[in-house]
């Protein structure tokens, strides 16, 4: 990492903190942007606790299409899953027909308001970018190498855990990756169904007609999509190095 990278990291990351943490430091930033006098600082919630429910919902969401996806990753790659390939593939596009909105709308009659229907949303969402970049780094796997680990006497579970897993784990970081970053700016329509989250600073801003608002509530999001899709970046180049990839691989 060259030294002005890391330090256009290290600024948005102080950037960030300081901006969750002081808000008010910031005021005479966003105060250009109001009108009739209206309040330059969203000042009807902790910005530091909204952004931590944001990240708290994306990061639970994130988990569950994790373990399902990459479960079902690995049973369609095994012989006796395979013919399972086109359901399941079926199944995981269904995040990525519906809107998020209509999710929430489908969501809310069965669970009621607050994180459920927003955990739901984001949760189907998620799957397909991870879903698919299991099978790719499975399926990528040359069959010599499985041959090798066969014939050193690995039975298919040791050839999975041992061999497969580990060689595919970048490319299913990047996934991962993507489905993280998703779910960031997805998770902000949560609020229109009473989630905790940094919508709320938006939809209050365009409830008001408060562009400062909107613009806060948009900057938070975006700085954390940067920090979080440039963090998991690293790690992936950092395992595929161990492997002895090419880290353009999973770029």
């Amino acid at each position: 990492m060259s030294a002005r990278a890391f330090a256009l990291r290290a600024a948005a990351l102080l950037l960030l903190v300081l901006f969750v943490t002081a808000p008010g430091l910031f005021a005479f930033a966003f105060r250009p942007l109001t009108v009739n006098g209206a309040p330059a600082i969203y000042n009807q919630g902790s910005l530091l606790a909204l952004t931590l429910s944001h990240l708290r919902i994306v990061v639970l969401a994130t988990l569950a299409s994790t373990i399902l996806a990459v479960g079902l990753g690995i049973f369609v790659t095994r012989p006796s899953g395979a013919e399972f390939l086109p359901l399941s593939r079926s199944l995981v596009n269904i995040g990525q027909t519906f809107p998020p909105i209509a999710v929430l709308a489908i969501a809310v009659p069965l669970v009621g308001f607050g994180e459920k229907p927003t955990f739901i949303a984001l949760f189907l969402y998620g799957l397909l970018p991870i879903f698919e970049n299991t099978l790719t780094g499975l399926m990528d796997v040359s069959p010599q190498t499985l041959e090798a680990a066969k014939g050193m006497g690995l039975n298919p579970r040791q050839r999975l855990m041992q061999v497969e897993l580990p060689l595919a784990l970048p490319v299913i970081l990047a996934g991962i990756r993507l489905s993280v970053i998703i779910s960031l700016g997805t998770a902000t329509i949560g609020s229109t169904v009473a989630a905790k989250g940094l919508g709320e600073v938006i939809i209050a801003g365009l409830q008001s007609n408060n562009v400062a608002f909107v613009l806060q509530g948009g900057l938070v999001v975006a700085l954390l999509a940067v920090l979080i899709h440039d963090g998991m970046g690293l790690a992936e180049r950092a395992v595929a190095r161990r492997l002895g990839r090419p880290v353009d691989e999973v770029a």
